[in-house]
């Protein structure tokens, strides 16, 4: 009987041992998809409902949507210890919240907002930190909201070590863990009740991540966490959050879920004489109203499209014109301007209705909304609005500068990883002259511990480019006061420049791999929020031409005192849509409206800086010859159809043959020798002539599809900008796509292409060039003008060096010959 008893406590032990055991390393996905993930939440709620995805609705919309069931709550995770150790504000304790796959329905009465103002979202390496504003109305930050997002991750991500983390106006709303590989999880977080707020709100997602077994450097750039701008939102309660009712509205209309903003005008009489100018500049006053990074606008004369997210109606008209598209016009628009939020009874979306006795009552109610946003060109502004898609606003830097990283968004942190990458916004006017010889400086605030190894480095990247690095080389830990690090500045670029500071951390530990390495909390290396940029003066003096300022700051046009000319080869939906759209980012940039006046002939234009789109068969052969276009391209530019074979180019036929035959192993030699020396001396073929060449003849190919060039005016006055396609469709689609916040800043040198067949963007450098005062005489600036100008043109300055050499020998000679003693 006692072996029994006994017999039967030893199964009952050996049963609870094995309950107790963890389940082995398993580096499949962590679960089978469609499974729920526990999110941290910052304060107690019950658990959400999982729900199924629907499509799409609009902002602004009240759609009554079924109740879901129930899904049960998983149990609480606690906090990762590498998360915990990172130097964060307080989160608090995580509570319990279901999830789903997919984006979920509105619930009745709820208003959504997509919050993502980019296509896409993606969070890489062991740290990464996004910040961007979002404008809400008085009755959006009043209501009680919730945060949803949809996210998926690398595989390799260690979900017990690797946290994402949301924050609202920089406090803490939830945190969550990384564990996503096998498709979308949503996640649903509450927002503490008045932390948002009528107007601006900042939106930040930050992620900490680490690798499941690897600890080289190299296996941080397999980390990632994808968000899905469709399925990240703010949800608020009640219908109250859908009410349009003043010009903040403009500003709060957001965007859709592929982080697009639409404004769709409806105007009956488009085509009629003397609404072009008017129609512009209500394009451009909502355009910088509402600051968002990826704008298009849709003009038509048929009735009102279908209301969405990131989209605003807008009817534009004489009272008598608009009367049969929108029955219920108020009865003030036949007396006076009127420009106020209206509802359509149709689709029952907000409509943004601009109407009066007259066209030019139309022109005072678009000048009520327009109004604010004028700027004068002798105010200079101190910074680029950039905080719509990163946060904050980069500011303008004019000469000698020191500004703080804690101003410019850098926050201090303490690391535990392999690889810290963090970045900021800086800007510089459209005349800076000093990519051959200026030096920037970053004075590097930092510490590390003795476990970082020599042969750890920092780098410091210039739009993307590397500008300057800095070898660790002690082994016994380090704090870094002011560290001076030289960045060069031939990266920086007229307008919005983004620099990095990446730490490259190598210990024994991350050699040796141990089990649990990769999820280390100890702190090895900090940054300090104190660093500085140091940027010194510059040469200032405008070219022409120059494509990449006007992609910065609207550079000449943003700065007229008077209305730029605007040639517009047709006013049809489609050309008049491009060249709001055109005009609507060169807004954003100059940071006002510019004013803009059509012409229909070249020849009333003189030597002004003027603008001119249209399809390349309509365009004034005067503008094409003064950008240097082939003629011949108005009757040849066609594009290539999908279904058509390739055509073969004579000349690039003759190149490629040239190059095979005899000579072409010194061909290649020579090619590979030019390389060499623009590598590793930045000397080209163009900084060893005495005098830039005259600029080539250029001829679109068929696979281009949009076209943007610069050059002078006939008397050299002026710059002239050519924007053309084979077609008004073509000219459309591309301006749509080249003024993406992606895609505008790779607009540079003197012509630039754009393939909707390739999706490439290419551009023509400017081989000659013009300069044009921007600022008062002084001896300083022309000073700084020719060294950068002597630094670039390498043989002109060894021919001055020479011709400076014999003149003090010759005059040194003549004077001991007069002053010296003879034997």
């Amino acid at each position: 009987m006692r072996s029994i008893v006994a017999a039967s406590l030893l199964l009952l032990n050996a049963s609870a041992f094995a309950q107790a055991q963890t389940a082995p390393f398993d580096m499949s996905g962590e679960r089978p998809p469609g499974a729920s993930v526990t999110p941290r939440l910052t304060s107690p709620t019950p658990p959400a409902a999982a729900t199924a995805p629907v499509p799409v609705t609009p902002p602004v919309s009240v759609i009554p949507a079924p109740a879901s069931p129930a899904a049960p709550a998983p149990v609480p995770t606690p906090v990762p210890p590498a998360i915990a150790a990172q130097p964060q504000p307080a989160v608090p304790a995580p509570q319990p919240a279901a999830t789903a796959n997919g984006v979920a329905p509105l619930r009745a009465g709820d208003v959504r907002r997509f919050v993502v103002p980019f296509s896409k979202l993606g969070l890489g390496g062991e740290y990464d930190r996004r910040s961007w504003s979002i404008y809400l109305t008085p009755e959006q930050a009043a209501a009680k909201a919730s945060f949803t997002f949809a996210y998926q991750n690398s595989i390799v991500v260690a979900p017990e070590a690797s946290a994402l983390t949301v924050y609202l106006n920089n406090r803490p709303i939830g945190q969550q863990r990384v564990g996503s590989p096998d498709g979308p999880s949503t996640v649903t977080f509450e927002v503490p009740p008045g932390l948002l707020q009528p107007g601006a709100n900042l939106v930040t997602f930050e992620a900490d991540q680490r690798h499941r077994t690897d600890c080289s450097i190299q296996s941080t750039y397999e980390l990632w966490s994808n968000i899905d701008p469709a399925g990240t939102y703010l949800s608020f309660a009640g219908s109250d959050a859908a009410q349009l009712s003043s010009a903040d509205a403009i500003r709060a209309i957001g965007v859709d879920g592929a982080g697009k903003t639409e404004f769709d005008i409806v105007v009956p009489a488009l085509e009629q004489p003397g609404t072009t100018k008017p129609l512009l500049r209500l394009a451009q006053g909502l355009s910088v109203l509402s600051s968002m990074p990826n704008q298009i606008f849709a003009f038509s004369t048929a009735s009102l499209p279908a209301g969405g997210p990131g989209k605003l109606s807008v009817l534009v008209g004489t009272a008598a014109e608009l009367r049969l598209l929108f029955p219920g016009l108020p009865p003030g628009a036949e007396s006076a301007a009127l420009a106020a939020f209206v509802t359509d009874p149709r689709s029952g979306s907000p409509v943004l209705l601009i109407s009066g006795p007259s066209w030019q009552a139309v022109s005072s109610a678009i000048d009520t909304i327009v109004a604010p946003t004028d700027r004068s060109s002798n105010v200079r502004r101190d910074v680029l609005t950039t905080e719509r898609w990163s946060a904050p606003n980069a500011p303008l830097v004019f000469s000698d500068t020191n500004i703080a990283l804690s101003q410019l968004g850098v926050k201090t942190t303490e690391f535990s990883g392999r690889r810290l990458r963090t970045s900021f916004n800086i800007a510089v006017p459209a005349d800076f002259y000093a990519n051959a010889y200026g030096e920037a400086k970053v004075l590097l605030d930092a510490a590390y511990t003795d476990n970082v190894m020599p042969g750890s480095h920092i780098d410091i990247y210039v739009n993307d480019n590397i500008a300057s690095t800095v070898p660790i080389t002690t082994t016994s830990g380090g704090i870094l006061r002011h560290l001076p690090i030289r960045v060069t500045m031939r990266h920086f670029k007229p307008g919005l420049n983004s620099v990095a500071i990446e730490a490259i951390l190598m210990t024994k530990d991350d050699a040796a791999c141990a089990p649990g390495a990769t999820a280390g909390a100890t702190p090895r290396f900090a940054l300090f929020d104190t660093s500085e940029l140091q940027i010194p003066d510059f040469a200032r003096v405008g070219q022409r031409p120059n494509l990449a300022a006007m992609a910065g700051t609207a550079y000449p046009y943003g700065r007229a005192t008077e209305p730029t000319p605007l040639f517009i080869d047709r006013i049809d939906a489609d050309t008049l849509s491009a060249a709001a759209t055109l005009l609507g980012q060169m807004a954003i940039t100059a940071g006002h409206p510019i004013a803009v006046e059509t012409v229909a002939s070249p020849n009333t234009i003189g030597d002004r800086d003027a603008i001119f789109i249209g399809s390349i068969s309509q365009m004034p052969t005067t503008a094409l010859s003064q950008t240097n276009i082939s003629t011949t391209s108005q009757a040849s530019w066609r594009p290539v159809a999908d279904t058509q074979p390739d055509v073969v180019d004579t000349g690039t036929a003759f190149e490629e043959w040239n190059s095979k035959v005899s000579g072409g192993v010194l061909h290649n030699r020579v090619t590979a020798f030019r390389e060499w020396l623009s590598r590793n001396f930045d000397i080209s073929r163009s900084s060893l002539q005495f005098i830039p060449g005259a600029e080539q003849i250029f001829t679109p190919a068929n696979a281009d599809t949009l076209l943007v060039a610069q050059g002078s005016s006939p008397a050299g006055a002026g710059a002239w900008t050519v924007v053309a396609a084979p077609s008004a469709k073509d000219l459309r689609e591309g301006l749509e796509v080249l003024t993406t916040q992606l895609n505008w800043p790779q607009i540079s040198g003197h012509i630039t292409t754009y393939s909707s067949k390739t999706g490439k963007i290419e551009t023509v450098p400017v081989t000659r060039f013009d300069f044009v005062p921007s600022t008062p005489w002084s001896i300083a600036n022309y000073r700084l003008i020719a060294a950068n100008w002597l630094s670039t043109n390498i043989l002109s300055y060894a021919f001055l060096l020479v011709v400076f050499l014999l003149l003090i020998g010759i005059t040194t000679s003549s004077m001991l010959r007069k002053l010296g003693r003879s034997k």
